[in-house]
């Protein structure tokens, strides 16, 4: 029996997922699908900076497992600027790291987690800065359909 399938840590959902040719119809492209994970291994490893290691530790998986993800994305990305075709972000089976924290009066929510690196959070109901933590660290996961409003969601912690 193998090994259940482990969701890869993402910091960051892109605003813009599809990207093709300037001057080319949609229905003439051939495209591409590069998976969220996929373009979290980018994002860390040549936009970041960060060593396999880091990048690995970050999206919760063993290096090898991050080294096989990110040569999966450079290769697609490699074919769509090479041969013209059109690249698509789309599903993965990934989960989203939120922080949670809550307020003085007692209101609670979720950023995500890149966003909480500011010092100072504010309460977005009542704008209170007695504001704390309530754990670490806490996921939603998605399953291989669901970026873009499609598929299930799931609350993990």
């Amino acid at each position: 029996m193998s090994r259940p399938f482990k969701c890869r840590r993402v910091c960051f959902l892109p605003g813009v997922t599809y990207f093709k040719p300037a001057g080319i119809p949609l229905r003439a492209l051939s495209e591409n699908r590069l998976t969220v994970e996929e373009m979290e291994a980018i994002r860390l490893r040549d936009l970041e900076r960060l060593e396999q290691v880091e990048c690995a530790q970050k999206m919760n998986i063993s290096r090898p497992t991050f080294q096989r993800v990110l040569s999966a994305a450079r290769t697609k990305i490699a074919d769509s600027l090479m041969t013209g075709k059109a690249l698509r972000i789309d599903g993965g089976n990934f989960e989203l790291a939120l922080t949670r924290f809550k307020c003085a009066s007692g209101h609670e929510w979720d950023i995500p987690f890149d966003r909480t690196a500011s010092p100072e959070q504010l309460c977005p109901v009542c704008n209170s800065v007695e504001v704390w933590p309530v754990n670490k660290l806490s996921t939603v996961s998605f399953d291989k359909r669901s970026f873009g409003g499609r598929g299930r969601r799931h609350g993990s912690k």
